[in-house]
């Protein structure tokens, strides 16, 4: 039984995944409206609205104690300037045994926090030792239409990460391990940054050396402040870095390489 918290983008690609994959997912939303949509015509209003989603995938605008009690596995997909309000209301209400899974990419602009930190401050050190994070490579649209893709889920206990694997696994959504949450977390962050500055190169009408010289210097960036946060620089190397950010360097259904290009 799992409950992903966020019917945005990825929230719903990850819910209508994991419920093919023979789950109990059930995808929380804030909007009422969302929330009827997806239980009475199988489409969330919002967000991937031209895609039919599972009848079995059912959605709440409420989590109540048994709803939450009853989950496994807790998948956080909220934007991260929302994520503390949202863990606000689940403190003291999720139990170490419950296998959380962090499906957010950002740093809080006010305490500069990763996700896991506010995790850890609205959860507890429990908790959040054994949290999860999933990363890498992944436009929701493409995982929808159950096209190849590729991710990390990374923790420091590895039979966390492991369970984390076996719940996304298939032959068409690979899902690769890894100890290092912290570096995953940074690559995902700060790639965004990079991607705004590859969109600007292609709208200043500046071509593919130019392109490749910012992604690759921009790596070395993101891998410079990682190890100096404690990340291994090897998963630098990995999807949740390199991977993801050619990803959201080359392609204009990134949202960040689209408002670079704008500017």
């Amino acid at each position: 039984k799992i409950l992903v918290l966020g019917a945005g983008n990825f929230g719903t690609c990850l819910a209508q995944h994991l419920t093919l994959n023979g789950h109990k997912v059930t995808l929380w939303a804030r909007s009422e409206e969302v929330v009827k949509n997806i239980n009475a015509q199988h489409r969330n209003p919002r967000y991937l609205s031209h895609f039919s989603l599972h009848p079995q995938l059912k959605a709440t605008a409420n989590v109540d104690d048994t709803l939450l009690t009853q989950a496994e596995v807790i998948i956080l997909a909220i934007p991260t300037q929302h994520l503390r309000s949202a863990l606000s209301q689940l403190q003291g209400r999720v139990s170490p045994k419950q296998l959380v899974i962090s499906a957010v990419k950002g740093i809080e602009q006010d305490s500069l926090k990763l996700p896991s930190a506010i995790v850890k401050d609205l959860l507890g050190d429990k908790v959040a030792e054994g949290a999860v994070v999933l990363s890498g490579p992944s436009f929701a649209e493409e995982i929808v239409q159950k096209l190849p893709t590729g991710l990390s889920a990374a923790c420091k206990l590895r039979e966390r990460a492991e369970l984390a694997q076996q719940c996304f696994h298939t032959p068409r959504f690979r899902v690769y391990t890894s100890g290092d949450p912290v570096g995953l977390e940074v690559a995902g962050a700060i790639k965004n940054v990079i991607a705004i500055s590859a969109g600007a190169c292609a709208g200043l009408g500046f071509q593919a050396n130019s392109k490749a010289t910012l992604i690759t210097r921009g790596l070395a960036e993101i891998t410079n402040i990682g190890t100096r946060m404690g990340a291994n620089p090897i998963t630098f190397t990995g999807l949740g870095g390199v991977g993801d950010l050619f990803l959201s360097c080359s392609s204009e259904k990134s949202r960040n390489y689209t408002v670079g290009y704008t500017l």
